[in-house]
C-alpha cells in the first residue's frame, strides 16, 4: 500500500488528507517510481483551491517529484529499475511515496544532482531557464525586475540572470528575504508592500523602466510592473501568487507599446526534447555552482496541509519539498 494525499474538497488546506491506496503495475509506456522527495509548488494550491481545474474529487495533487524506479512496464526501454528520475507536469498525484507516471516524461538524473535537489528544480528550474532564455531572452548589461526575488523560481533566476550579466531587481517581503535575495545575485532588493516601490524600480533605472518584469505575484502587483516597463517592454505574468489577476485593458498596452505573455511550463516542456534539453541545462549550472539550490524548508507528507499554509502565509523561502 502508498500512501497519497488527495484534494477531498476545493477550499483550504484542511481538505488535504492522507490515503491508503494499492499502486498496480506499471502499463505499457510507464513506470512505476518510489518516491524519494516531492516539490511543493503554488501550482499546487491553485489545484486545491479550484482556481484551475483538474476534474473530479477527491483529486491528485501535485506536479513535481524525484525518486527511483521501481519496475517499468511494456515498450520502454529508455529506463530500467534503480534509475534515479525526476519530473514535472503530467499526471497529478506527486504527493505520494510511490505512483506510475508516463516513462517518456522521466528525465534521468546525473550524479551530481541529489534527489532533493532534483524535487525543487524540475519545475522552479525549468520555469527560470524558460523565463530568461525563451519568453524573454536575458542579455548582458540589461537590468530586469523580477518579483519574489526570494522565492524557489526567484532565488534561481537571481544567480542565472545575474550570470548571463544582467543587473538583478528583485522585490520581497522583508529584511530577511532581501538578505537572501541580495545571497544569490539580487542587486538591488526592493520592498512591494512599500508604496513607492514603482518610483525605487524608476529611480534604479534613471527613468528608463527595465526592458521586462518577470511577474508571479499577480494582483498586487500587476498595476506597479506595467509602470516599471521601459518602451517596448515585456511583462511576463507567469503566477499569481496574490490572487487572480485582474482583466487588463488593451489600452494598458499601448501606452508603452509593451508586450504581454502569460506562460506555462506545460506549453515549453512539451516537447520532450525541449525538457530534456532544459532540464541538462539547469543541471549543467549546478555542476559548475552557477546554481547554488536553496532548500529551506521540509515537511512530512503527512504534514501537506502545513506546507500549504506556510506557503499561502509567505512563511518560505527557497524551495520547500514534502519528504515521504
Amino acid at each position: 500500500m502508498a500512501r497519497v494525499v488527495r484534494i477531498q474538497a476545493f477550499g483550504g488546506p484542511e481538505n488535504l488528507k492522507l490515503e491508503q491506496v494499492d499502486v498496480a503495475a506499471p502499463g505499457p509506456g510507464q513506470a512505476r517510481i518510489r518516491q524519494t522527495a516531492i516539490g511543493l509548488n503554488y501550482l499546487d494550491v491553485y489545484h486545491r483551491t479550484g482556481l484551475y481545474p483538474i476534474g473530479d474529487l477527491p483529486a491528485p495533487v501535485g506536479s513535481e517529484g524525484a525518486g527511483v524506479v521501481e519496475a517499468v512496464g511494456e515498450g520502454v526501454t529508455s529506463l530500467k529499475a534503480g534509475d534515479r528520475v525526476a519530473y514535472v507536469g503530467g499526471p497529478l498525484g506527486a504527493y505520494a511515496d510511490e505512483r506510475l507516471y508516463p516513462a517518456d516524461r522521466l528525465v534521468p538524473l546525473p550524479d551530481w544532482v541529489s534527489d532533493e535537489q532534483a524535487a525543487s528544480l524540475m519545475m522552479q528550474g525549468l520555469t527560470a531557464q524558460y523565463l530568461l532564455r525563451r519568453t524573454f531572452p536575458v542579455q548582458s548589461g540589461q537590468t530586469i525586475l523580477f518579483h519574489a526575488a526570494a522565492g524557489g523560481v526567484g532565488l534561481i533566476a537571481c544567480q542565472w540572470a545575474k550570470s548571463l550579466g544582467a543587473r538583478v531587481l528583485g522585490t520581497v517581503g522583508s529584511k530577511e528575504k532581501a538578505d537572501l535575495a541580495v545571497a544569490h545575485g539580487c542587486d538591488v532588493p526592493i520592498f512591494y508592500r512599500e508604496a513607492n516601490w514603482v518610483q525605487h524600480v524608476r529611480q534604479e533605472t534613471d527613468e528608463k523602466g527595465v526592458p521586462v518584469v518577470y511577474d508571479s505575484v499577480g494582483k498586487d502587483t500587476i498595476k506597479g510592473s506595467f509602470e516599471c516597463l521601459a518602451p517596448l517592454g515585456t511583462l511576463v505574468v507567469f503566477g499569481q501568487s496574490s490572487g487572480p489577476v485582474p482583466p487588463i485593458e488593451l489600452g494598458q498596452l499601448a501606452k508603452g507599446s509593451f508586450f504581454l505573455t502569460r506562460p506555462s511550463i506545460a506549453a515549453y516542456m512539451a516537447a520532450r526534447s525541449d525538457l530534456m534539453q532544459a532540464a541538462a541545462e539547469v543541471f549543467e549550472l549546478v555542476k559548475n555552482g552557477t546554481i547554488k539550490v536553496n532548500i529551506a524548508q521540509r515537511f512530512k507528507l503527512e504534514d501537506a496541509a502545513e506546507a500549504h499554509r506556510a506557503l499561502e502565509a509567505r512563511k518560505t523561502t527557497g524551495s520547500t519539498l514534502l519528504i515521504p
